[in-house]
């Protein structure tokens, strides 16, 4: 765990931003998705992570970009039933995800596609007692780090896995206010260690 900002008080949080792919399940090397149930592989830790959040009552949100419905590499029923089915196994568990936003557009199409703001403008609207200043963005690049930057929310950067790892990596650990190798460890360092 690297903090590279002040960010060390984690104790006003009450929604916690995730993203997918990387932070909550294993990334698709470049150029390719996770468009199935049999692709989506969960990080070890997740669960326990998630269930910990869910303990501790903080709201749990995805917010995820997910370009290949824009590329018609698989629809958004694909993503729907990947997510239900990771509900399921969450709810047997003892965890949950509160809420799912996904952007399904491609890239100048929207003002949903990380880090654009249209995800948070979501949820806050679902959810009125989200604020900013009291969240934080999990996620495992350089546009997870600038969607909680420019909304000023704190940011947790995962480090996660060097072969799959976006090619703007090194811009997101110069933003994240702190780096982590795993959700298991962003949520240690958010709830204290488990």
């Amino acid at each position: 765990m690297t903090l590279t900002r002040q960010a060390a008080d984690w104790s006003n949080v009450r929604t916690v931003f995730l993203d997918r792919d990387g932070v909550l399940n294993r990334k698709a090397p470049e150029g390719e998705y996770v468009a199935r149930w049999e692709d989506f592989e969960i990080l070890d830790g997740v669960m326990a992570a998630l269930g910990r959040l869910r303990g501790a009552g903080l709201r749990t949100i995805v917010v995820t970009n997910q370009r290949g419905i824009a590329l018609g590499r698989y629809a958004l029923r694909d993503v729907e039933s990947i997510h239900a089915k990771f509900q399921e196994l969450l709810a047997a568990s003892g965890a949950q995800i509160d809420a799912v936003y996904i952007c399904p557009h491609d890239h100048g199409e929207c003002n949903c596609r990380k880090p654009l703001p249209g995800l948070f403008e979501q949820a806050a609207a679902e959810y009125p007692g989200i604020s900013a200043a009291e969240s934080v963005m999990i996620g495992d690049s350089r546009v997870d780090m600038e969607f909680g930057k420019r909304l000023g929310i704190r940011t947790i950067l995962i480090e996660g896995e060097r072969e799959n790892s976006a090619p703007s990596k090194e811009k997101a650990r110069e933003i994240a206010d702190l780096r982590c190798s795993s959700l298991r460890e962003a949520v240690n360092a958010i709830l204290g260690p488990a």
